[in-house]
């Protein structure tokens, strides 16, 4: 019997749970019906055989006996004298099936046959990685920390495929070292160069909702909703939970006892500060839950235009704000309103000349006035109040960029 044994050019495939046996059957087909048609013109009369288990292959020709002389279609169908030497009891009319001699095709073809196999493996294969990892977007994974560059690092999975975790993706106090596990979500996955690239993330919001689901049986069992993530990695992050079973608590439910669910948490995000708050659909309440660690002491909203001016005691501004502005523009994002923090005039608090902080707006960046503005220092001399370090605390201001704002402003009020 003459068949080729094509082990060494589909091992690989064979194995591969992900693809199944038909279509790997069908890709080998497809392959020698092209050698066929290449060496006969047509592939009609030709059945292809493939042995799964074996990796073994067999090709066989059908033609239709006729009598001597009516020969018309050579490919279809074959003279009596010449079915007769083949088998004795042959009649016309009856089917000859001859098995081809793969070794016919010569060596070059064979090898060409091969490669060509074996570069339509590869390409199924990077279609099944790419259907497996499009599926699974937004699961949490864990995975070995392989390589680690500049800019990004080169992550294996349990099958040994390749996923890519980039600086950007990566918590700012994240120090990855080759050999560790690390979990991360699956963010997305690109083609390129005909090559799927899969992408990892720690920063998204995803990561953080899917670690809660772990620590929190709850809100896996869906007694708790979360209803909304805000994240500054590394930093702070507010997240917005909700139970329709008024016998739960979902903070605490989310905290756990001495904290004791939110704490591991906490510690594969960097020490990231967690506020949890229980959602509500009265968003007055919301926003005052949202400037969590701050006490709110009255606020004026704008549902129309979604702004909401909030007022607090001067102990409690810095705390609404947070450093760098994280706390105010969490809670910005949160709850859906732009949210701008005022000091509460205290009670016989004597007024004091001062300027709208607008009114330097052809001295000062439009920028800057906005920063300003979030961070609660509406006028002149609720900047000047501040020191140079308060003030780069909550703004975030380059040094220089401090001193030459306060000059201005200072300017203003040194006039007679």
């Amino acid at each position: 019997m003459a068949s080729i044994n094509l082990i060494d050019a589909f091992q690989e495939f064979k194995e591969e749970e992900k693809i199944d046996r038909p279509t790997m059957m069908k890709v080998v087909e497809d392959v020698f019906k092209t050698l066929l048609r290449k060496k006969y013109g047509a592939d009609d009369n030709f059945d292809v055989i493939v042995n799964a288990e074996k990796g073994d292959l067999e090709i066989f020709r059908r033609r239709t006996i006729v009598e001597d002389g009516e020969v018309n279609d050579p490919l279809a169908e074959v003279a009596y004298s010449e079915a007769v030497k083949i088998e004795p009891d042959f009649e016309v009319g009856e089917e000859l099936y001859e098995e081809v001699n793969i070794f016919d095709f010569g060596r070059r073809a064979i090898l060409a046959a091969k490669q060509t196999l074996a570069s339509r493996i590869s390409d199924l294969k990077k279609n099944v990685l790419l259907k497996k990892y499009n599926d699974r977007i937004g699961e949490l994974m864990t995975a070995e920390v392989y390589q680690v560059w500049r800019k990004e690092a080169l992550l294996m999975d349990d099958e040994n495929n390749e996923l890519i975790l980039p600086k950007t993706e990566q918590i700012p106090s994240d120090f990855l070292r080759k050999g560790e596990n690390l979990r991360a979500v699956i963010k997305r996955v690109e083609l390129k160069n005909n090559t799927p690239v899969i992408y990892l993330s720690r920063t998204s919001e995803e990561f953080l909702k899917r670690l809660m689901e772990i620590e929190v049986p709850e809100i896996a069992d869906g007694l708790i909703t979360i209803k909304k993530v805000v994240r500054e990695p590394g930093d702070r992050a507010k997240v917005a939970v909700e139970s329709y079973d008024d016998r739960i608590d979902p903070v605490g439910a989310c905290v756990g006892m001495k904290g004791s669910r939110i704490h591991g948490i906490v510690r594969e995000l960097q020490n990231e500060n967690i506020d949890v708050i229980n959602y509500t659909s009265n968003i007055q309440l919301l926003i005052q839950r949202s400037l969590t660690p701050a006490k709110i002491s009255y606020m004026n909203i704008d549902n129309d235009r979604k702004q909401a001016d909030v007022y607090l005691k001067a102990d409690q501004v810095s705390l609404a704000i947070g450093r760098k502005g994280v706390n105010i523009k969490l809670a910005c994002e949160l709850t859906g309103y732009e949210i701008d923090v005022y000091r509460e005039s205290e009670a016989g608090e004597e007024e004091e000349f001062d300027i709208d902080i607008e009114e330097f707006a052809d001295e000062i960046e439009e920028w800057i006035i906005d920063v300003l503005k979030k961070t609660g220092c509406d006028t002149a001399r609720s900047v000047l109040k501040l020191s140079d370090a308060e003030l780069e605390r909550r703004t975030d201001f380059e040094k220089e960029t401090i001193q030459e704002l306060k000059r201005i402003l200072q300017q203003e009020f040194d006039k007679d």
